[in-house]
């Protein structure tokens, strides 16, 4: 089946519009945003989202193990580099202990998981279970939340800088970094959903497969809220 301009763009389209169900429109990270969150739940989202950040490898490596495609890998495979690093003391896991540090915590509580509330645990242990299960076009198609990532990390790291100046500013690296890895990583992302999402079902399940990564970073967030709570 070859799509037209239009079908193109109308698949664009439905999967740009769940930007509306990105978390960035939570509660708690409004709060986050605007300098209303104490120190404690600053620290406490750091903790608890430094378990998403370790399985994201773990998610990745399931997406390479079901995919056929030998260009699609010899990409991807650079996600799971640029997270665990090629080296000691790099990489995007590597940063997330810094920017830990940076708040008050020490690596070998973010590492042992002690603050990790169970909610949490579910929502990642579940979208890593997603990466595994099903196909790897629709897991791909799950990552897409990148292409609304850019600018809540801009924002992020404005509103780390503004309202909680005694975070290290060294420790904000992770964030620095993504502003430029997440749209290369969702320019691919993209090309790979559009080439295979060919049939308005294909598509469909696309859409699904981005509207069920939304759910599990809101409900990370909805854990962390109760778990934190004034």
């Amino acid at each position: 089946m070859t799509l037209t301009d239009t079908d193109t763009d109308s698949f664009v389209a439905a999967l740009r519009a769940q930007s509306q169900r990105y978390h960035h429109q939570h509660p708690f990270h409004i709060r986050m945003n605007a300098g209303h969150l104490s120190r404690l739940q600053i620290q406490g989202w750091v903790a608890n989202r430094f378990y998403y950040q370790e399985n994201i490898p773990r998610k990745d490596a399931a997406i390479l193990a079901n995919c056929p495609d030998r260009d699609v890998r010899r990409r991807w495979i650079r996600r799971i580099l640029d997270h665990d690093g090629t080296t000691s003391g790099e990489g995007g896991i590597e940063a997330w202990l810094r920017l830990g540090e940076a708040v008050g915590l020490t690596r070998e509580e973010m590492i042992d998981g002690r603050h990790l509330v169970p909610g949490v645990r579910f929502a990642v242990d579940s979208y890593v279970t997603f990466a595994r299960t099903r196909p790897w076009v629709e897991a791909v198609a799950s990552s897409l939340t990148e292409l609304f990532a850019p600018d809540l990390m801009a924002e992020r790291l404005a509103a780390f800088e503004r309202c909680y100046p005694w975070t290290d500013p060294e420790g904000l690296a992770y964030f620095r970094a993504r502003l430029t890895q997440a749209p290369q990583d969702s320019e691919h992302a993209l090309e790979v959903v559009l080439g295979h999402c060919r049939s308005p079902d294909e598509q469909e399940r696309a859409v699904a497969a981005l509207s069920f990564k939304c759910d599990v970073l809101w409900n990370i967030l909805d854990a962390i809220d109760r778990a934190y709570a004034d």
